[in-house]
């Protein structure tokens, strides 16, 4: 059974860039078919897709996100890493990282194949 846990993101300071990594066990993030993504949700507004990894390495940002916004990976940790550079309050919220099948996900209502990290709340306050 394929487990995803978020890190602890520590204090984040406006200016500053978020950084979070998933750790994957019970599975590859190198396994076909799967994209390992990053998701937020802040209080009062729907879940907003940040960004994924699939197997090969390639990446895919969410337009209102791409220009502060790297996702890599360490195949060998069996690791993927979330950098939001240059934070805001607006920022704040429960970020979680995701796997779900390449051709659709939750945020499209689709639930098959996906697993879910418990989600590590991120506050960037002064």
């Amino acid at each position: 059974q394929v487990q995803l846990r978020e890190s602890d993101p520590g204090l984040v300071r406006p200016s500053q860039t978020l950084s979070l990594t998933c750790t994957v066990s019970g599975g590859s993030i190198t396994t076909s078919y799967y994209l390992w993504s990053w998701i937020r949700q802040s209080p009062g507004k729907i879940m907003e897709f940040i960004g994924y990894i699939d197997n090969f390495g390639n990446t895919n940002y969410n337009p209102a996100l791409a220009g502060r916004t790297s996702i890599s990976r360490d195949t060998s940790k069996n690791q993927f890493t979330l950098q939001l550079r240059s934070v805001s309050p607006e920022d704040t919220g429960v970020y979680s990282c995701v796997r779900s099948l390449r051709c659709c996900g939750p945020l499209k209502g689709n639930f098959t194949d996906t697993a879910w990290g418990p989600g590590t709340q991120v506050t960037v306050s002064s």
